[in-house]
């Protein structure tokens, strides 16, 4: 099969979208398929054996190290170069409009896959306004493919709700290696918790739609030591709030490994997450996790049985989770045991056969569609 990747977002910049694409890119290379990728920026013309072409993009005000890709000619030739079987669309909002349009034209079968809450977006950075714009541009992209991808039920009901189908769901894979218990290190924890205390700990981009802010209800909690591993423009006020946690930073392959095998209780405190694979890696490294009860974790995480879920708009609740867990080693360690064996068979091989399956659905169902037109 071959496949174009119209992505909004690609190395060497690293976050979601990024890291899903890599591994479609590595599991199609591995299994004798042909990819071709679309990215803004600048940028390698190249990863692995895949050629990376790339477009104008000019920077997100909001975000200056997130470059938005420019409507241009290459796109629209490339695709008609490379003559794809199916062409993804990654999170698609500026460039992956141009890609959905560009797919239309040319009679290509298309597959978006949903990863960025835009509107949630906007109203957490005070431009509600823009919502119902926001909602209308994107009915406006996923109207022209066949087929939408929703990380989580939650995301898929939402995406429904406001007009977006057919929509299908297709999570994402974990790397069940490189998070893994036996990657927990007491060297690490004696540096982390020298007088033995419990670490409760998050991972993810330090930003206002992540609501990291609400860790302040944990900043008190006696014999534990918060740990935040991250960065992001939000770093310097949670600094500033949080005088006792220990800031981290950016962190990937083994150093991230051994952080995050080496928590006793993983918490994500945003309730507006389509998937959040953070709390899917703690799961898989045996550390049960405290999250909302709203959006990707809800698919995640099994009250009671691997984690808490909280109500999403109450962080008090939060706290007591994490108390609770806290207080309770022995609790502790069972769900640990629970949250590892509940992502087996969620590896991103696995998963990228389905996504496979879809593409396949798509293809089928557009030469249908053409023999009887």
């Amino acid at each position: 099969m071959r496949v174009a990747i119209v992505t909004e977002s690609f190395l060497p910049r690293v976050n979601g979208v990024t890291n899903s694409v890599t591994r479609i890119l590595d599991h199609l290379e591995r299994t004798g398929h042909e990819a071709i990728v679309v990215a803004p920026g600048p940028g390698a013309d190249h990863y692995r054996s895949t050629r990376v072409l790339h477009v104008p993009a000019v920077p997100l005000p909001v975000y200056r190290s997130f470059p938005i890709g420019l409507p241009s000619p290459r796109l629209a030739a490339a695709l008609r170069s490379f003559r794809p079987d199916v062409v993804h669309l990654a999170s698609p909002a500026a460039l992956g409009a141009a890609g959905a349009a560009a797919a239309r034209r040319l009679g290509l079968p298309t597959v978006a896959v949903f990863q960025s809450d835009l509107p949630g977006f906007a109203r957490r950075y005070g431009a509600r306004a823009l919502v119902p714009a926001l909602w209308r541009w994107l009915r406006w992209i996923h109207d022209q493919t066949d087929l939408t991808l929703a990380p989580s039920t939650a995301t898929a009901w939402e995406l429904e709700r406001h007009g977006i189908g057919p929509v299908a769901r297709w999570g994402r894979g974990v790397d069940a290696e490189r998070f893994h218990p036996r990657h927990r290190s007491e060297l690490l924890r004696q540096h982390l918790s020298p007088r033995g205390e419990t670490v409760v700990g998050y991972v993810g981009r330090l930003a206002a739609e992540k609501q990291v802010r609400r860790l302040r209800t944990l900043a008190d909690l006696r014999a534990t030591r918060l740990v935040i591993v991250g960065d992001g423009p939000a770093r310097r006020d949670l600094e500033r709030r949080l005088p006792r946690a220990a800031f981290l930073g950016f962190r990937t392959g083994d150093d991230l490994s051994r952080l995050v095998a080496s928590l006793d209780v993983f918490v994500h405190p945003g309730s507006h997450e389509t998937f959040c694979q953070a709390v899917q890696e703690a799961l898989a490294a045996g550390v049960p996790v405290v999250a909302p009860a709203a959006g990707g974790p809800l698919d995640l995480v099994r009250h009671g049985e691997t984690g808490y879920l909280f109500p999403a708009h109450e962080p008090a609740a939060m706290r007591s989770a994490v108390l609770a867990l806290v207080r309770d080693p022995i609790r502790r360690a069972a769900l640990g045991v629970a949250a590892r064996q509940s992502v087996l068979g969620r590896s991103w091989p696995e998963l990228c056969d389905e996504l496979l399956d879809h593409y396949r659905a798509v293809v089928g169902t557009t030469a249908r569609r053409a023999l009887a037109a």
